[in-house]
């Protein structure tokens, strides 16, 4: 496993950025290599459960993310399955009139991606990702 942690600050309540962030809908509009989400089911015990395609580094992979943790304007993390394991935990905390946003992510590298690239470029090309990632939501929930 692959972790991955972020923090930013967002000018904008905790409860704007959690809905947001909560809404699976939104990630294609945030995060560049979500190609789609689709078939959006809404759990009993609050969160999601959906169908995903995501491209890393050129290459198409599938799978399925559920909400297995759901603090309304807390805490929030979402599990995926399919071509790439991962387990997203965010953390959400009012700042003086601004939200900070905590991540960690934990991710399998597809081993079909290994055979074609280093995993040090991998690796570097993720983090940027999720840097891309926390920039694009705090330009949406700032706007």
């Amino acid at each position: 496993m692959t972790t991955i942690e972020k923090s930013i600050l967002i000018k904008a309540p905790v409860k704007q950025v959690f809905s947001y962030l909560g809404e699976p809908e939104h990630l294609p509009e945030i995060w560049p290599s979500m190609v789609e989400v689709k078939d959006v089911k809404v759990l009993p015990k609050g969160g999601h459960r959906y169908q995903w395609i995501y491209k890393m580094a050129g290459m198409r992979f599938e799978g399925e993310s559920e909400t297995v943790e759901f603090e309304p304007d807390r805490h929030l993390v979402t599990r995926a399955t399919g071509q790439i394991p991962a387990t997203f935990d965010y953390s959400f905390k009012a700042e003086n009139g601004y939200t900070r946003l905590e991540v960690k992510t934990e991710y399998e590298i597809p081993k079909t991606l290994l055979g074609k690239l280093a995993e040090p470029f991998v690796l570097k090309l993720n983090e940027r990702e999720a840097d891309t990632v926390l920039a694009n939501l705090k330009d949406r929930v700032e706007t």
